[in-house]
């Protein structure tokens, strides 16, 4: 059966998280319900990151097994057309091989927080950013993000309900970045892995914030990292201003 790679953007806050599930939204159920009014289903796709609650993608890849060799353009504007009106799209398609696999053909993922630290309400970006009231120091944020970068054991910053075999990742980037803003501040909080383990960005997120409001030294990131325990992390932070913003292939199917 022909395969599919599709790259799909999404508001998460409809939806229970990426993974079909029996009695709740789902991201992966709202687009096998749309393959299935083009091709009768069952249909199981694969994604290359299962996102929680809440969370948004701009740069999600899935992949999907057809019957009928579909023209990729073709093939995601029939499926747009049957995901209206949910806050779902896929922004590109493309014929793989028949080994290839969203998930496990994956060298990188890259995800995206953006941070709001203002007084007023956010009247255009309520649910797609993180609201908090004090200042920030962008500084202090990125000396503590600085321990967290290589490998370690990341048992203070994953869920208590993190599945994954290991608590040892490898944290290629976690860059704070302050951008224009026309009342208060914003941040973008870029980070960048081969994977991740449950809550571990907004882990560190909520940790940070902690470092920028003068809560916590930079160095107690360091101090809480070493402890190998979970209640040594800061607040996780919501999951409202999380993208999952890109992921990467040794040969990009998109190009």
């Amino acid at each position: 059966m022909p395969r599919y790679a599709m790259k799909i953007e999404y508001d998460g806050t409809p939806f229970s998280g990426w993974q079909r599930q029996v009695d709740r939204p789902s991201v992966q159920g709202a687009i096998e319900s749309a393959l299935a009014k083009i091709q009768p289903g069952p249909h199981t796709i694969g994604a290359a990151g299962r996102t929680d609650a809440g969370v948004h993608a701009v740069g999600q890849v899935a992949h999907c097994d057809l019957t009928r060799d579909w023209d990729p353009f073709r093939l995601s504007e029939a499926v747009n057309y049957h995901l209206k009106p949910l806050p779902v799209a896929i922004t590109d398609c493309a014929r793989v091989d028949d080994d290839w696999h969203a998930r496990f053909s994956a060298t990188e993922r890259r995800y995206l927080f953006r941070l709001a630290a203002r007084r007023a309400p956010l009247a255009l970006d309520a649910g797609r950013m993180w609201q908090v009231k004090l200042p920030l120091d962008a500084a202090a944020m990125q000396e503590g993000a600085d321990h967290l970068l290589g490998l370690h054991d990341f048992t203070t910053f994953r869920a208590a309900m993190c599945q994954a075999d290991s608590p040892l990742r490898t944290l290629d980037e976690l860059r704070v970045e302050e951008v224009p803003a026309h009342t208060g501040q914003m941040f973008h909080i870029h980070v960048r892995a081969r994977s991740f383990l449950h809550n571990q960005v907004r882990s560190f997120v909520g940790t940070l914030e902690r470092v920028g409001s003068g809560h916590w030294q930079p160095e107690q990131v360091k101090t809480a990292l070493e402890a190998r325990d979970r209640t040594a992390c800061g607040p996780v932070c919501p999951p409202q201003g999380l993208y999952l913003a890109a992921v990467t292939y040794p040969d990009d199917p998109f190009v």
